[in-house]
């Protein structure tokens, strides 16, 4: 018998009973485009706004997590009827500071689930919605005395909704502003499979909004620059990101499948579409009538050749790994180049954070610059305009030869054959990348 209970006792030993922290329960939320609401909020939780609540994890809380992590998040029907967007983030907070805003310089903040609600009636069931997520590369940021000693770790729980099509529409909203509630709960456990690579955290965008900042609703103009310089080299970085589309209009983002691409340090790092599933798995909990899901199954090539996301599903957190960054300089460059925002209408969401294997990770500086390259393709002429002056343009051809160069903003192709062109660009303050164009 003892030869039997021994190994039992080890994997019991090296897989600890799981233990939840639980962090928000049914706490409710309000209309997004209205003043701040005063009904109470729970111990220890602070309405950022009516559309985001957040909470310092005790230390006791810290200490509990384990190296595998669980997020769920459940949102539950009040009085917004419609699919709308929400997410959870960490916020780091310096140490002892008792409370914060949304704009507080201070704070760091870096996006690590987003989920969409679906279209739900309060008295239909299901009147509930799970969202699950994997967080085990969290147990780094929790776990880490250097972070801890510097920052308090705060968890904010979001979701944008509005009342206004429910106040007609669903039973029991007349005159109501409550729109979504939410609980968030993070179970945690042991696991010896597991190998953590992370020690360390740099947030670098948090829930960024790329939307016709310059007013035109040409192609092409879909570029936000990420510049961080490292104070010494990152080991065995991995970024991670998470990005949606939206704009409900006709032809809005989000009804429009279109290519991403990343590249770090002019080198191609990631390439996807957003969407190409069938959003069938979650048609139960979309139990308001609405044009999305109509009254019948659709097949899985009607939803993939236009869906982004489905109502009631979670926002992939996609990412990438390098080797090594050395200390310096370093641009990350995310775009959309067929991003139209039909009408000036609509976004992209993005939000962007780094791990690494060093104890600590500084960094000089953190800016994000949007510029438009236009139009591309192009017959002739190439335009670069942004938040910073454009100080020099190279084109080198699809084969690295240096063809011409420019101190103004514009970029002639004129003499050029159709093809494919490399624009290096530099910019005032020192940011330098390079840009694909086409020749048509």
């Amino acid at each position: 018998m003892k030869k039997v209970l021994l190994p039992l006792l080890i994997v019991s030993a090296l897989f600890k009973a799981q233990t939840s922290i639980n962090v928000f329960s049914q706490i409710v939320f309000y209309d997004g485009y209205a003043a701040n609401v005063s009904q109470p909020v729970p111990a220890n939780t602070i309405r950022l706004a009516n559309s985001r609540y957040t909470r310092k994890l005790t230390d006791a809380e810290l200490n509990s997590f384990q190296n595998k992590i669980q997020m769920n998040v459940t949102i539950g029907a009040l009085c917004d009827n419609y699919d709308r967007i929400g997410g959870v983030h960490i916020a780091l907070v310096p140490k002892g500071q008792a409370s914060y805003t949304m704009s507080d310089p201070l704070v760091k903040r870096f996006e690590v689930g987003r989920y969409i609600t679906p279209f739900m009636n309060k008295n239909i069931s299901p009147t509930q919605v799970p969202y699950t997520y994997d967080v085990d590369n969290l147990y780094a940021v929790f776990s880490n005395a250097a972070l801890r000693t510097a920052y308090d770790i705060w968890v904010e729980l979001d979701v944008f909704g509005v009342p206004y099509a429910a106040n007609t529409q669903v039973a029991g909203c007349a005159n109501r502003n409550d729109v979504f509630a939410g609980t968030l709960t993070f179970v945690t456990s042991n696991d010896p499979t597991i190998s953590n690579n992370y020690n360390t955290i740099l947030p670098l965008l948090d829930s960024n909004t790329l939307n016709n900042y310059n007013n035109t609703d040409a192609p092409g103009e879909t570029v936000r620059l990420v510049n961080f310089n490292l104070t010494q080299t990152a080991a065995n970085p991995k970024f991670f990101i998470v990005t949606s589309p939206h704009g409900a209009g006709t032809n809005g983002e989000e009804y429009v499948r279109r290519q991403n691409f990343v590249s770090l340090d002019n080198t191609q790092v990631l390439t996807f579409m957003p969407g190409g599933k069938s959003c069938e798995p979650y048609r139960t909990y979309n139990t308001q009538g609405n044009g999305i899901y109509g009254t019948t199954p659709k097949t899985t090539a009607w939803w993939t050749a236009w869906n982004n996301w489905c109502p009631g599903d979670s926002v992939p957190i996609r990412s990438f790994s390098v080797s090594s960054l050395s200390a310096g300089n370093h641009i990350l460059k995310y775009e959309v180049p067929d991003a139209e925002f039909f009408n000036q209408d609509g976004q992209i969401v993005l939000s962007m954070y780094m791990q690494s294997l060093n104890q600590t990770l500084s960094v000089k500086d953190v800016s994000t610059t949007d510029v438009s390259i236009y139009p591309n393709p192009t017959a002739d002429y190439v335009t670069v305009k942004g938040q910073k002056k454009v100080k020099l343009i190279s084109v080198f051809s699809a084969d690295g030869r240096k063809l011409s160069e420019t101190g103004g903003s514009t970029a002639d192709l004129t003499a050029y054959p159709a093809g494919t062109y490399m624009l290096d660009i530099t910019l005032e303050g020192g940011i330098r990348f390079m840009h694909k164009v086409i020749k048509k």
